[in-house]
């Protein structure tokens, strides 16, 4: 088997990252699925879940191809072996204690559904990130496979939270029936009108 090149060894860094946040991902959101009341919301993230394996899968898929080997934490030679393997353990562990974690954060059931939709907003835009960078980095090396790869993923990760952002104010909105008495919703509308 022929070394690997400096291009493909630095694609497969880049995917490996990306790789990393998407299996830290399916336990996040099989944890927020389980959370999740309103069924609009969990049918997205049910979706998005086997979107979200998916994309480990292609990238897995792409990271073979290219002549490297899928791990949550790139690191060459054999302590970077041990290594990756530790810190995959850990990675994984953490990401399962924050399904409990996300379960306790909150007053009541709309809070916790809009503390971790604001979470998946965020972790979207880092998979945003990710993907643009492998996109850019393939076609700026001339891997029109891999740019491919990356952009549609992008793009899924794009309407993903083009959602979320969407159930924000809803949930927010919840948030503020569940917890705000009526009377004083009230009173404030009123009091920031006739501020104008």
């Amino acid at each position: 088997m022929a070394e690997q090149s400096s291009r493909d060894a630095k694609l497969v860094q880049y995917l490996n990252e990306a790789y990393g946040k998407e299996k830290e991902l399916e336990t996040a959101l099989q944890a927020h699925i389980a959370m999740t009341t309103k069924p609009p919301y969990k049918k997205r993230l049910q979706q998005h879940l086997k979107e979200t394996k998916g994309h480990a899968r292609q990238v897995e898929r792409r990271i073979k191809q290219l002549g490297g080997k899928a791990e949550l934490v790139p690191a060459p030679g054999p302590v970077g072996d041990a290594a990756s393997a530790v810190t995959a353990a850990a990675s994984k562990a953490v990401a399962a204690a924050k399904g409990p974690l996300h379960a306790s954060r909150g007053t009541g059931e709309n809070e916790k559904m809009l503390k971790n939709a604001k979470t998946e907003y965020s972790d979207e835009f880092e998979e945003i990130a990710h993907y643009t960078a492998i996109e850019t980095l393939a076609d700026t090396v001339g891997d029109k496979d891999t740019a491919k790869l990356a952009r549609g993923i992008r793009r899924e990760e794009e309407r993903m939270a083009k959602f979320l952002e969407s159930q924000i104010p809803q949930l927010t909105k919840a948030v503020a029936r569940e917890e705000i008495p009526a009377a004083e919703r009230r009173r404030a509308r009123s009091s920031s009108g006739s501020r104008s």
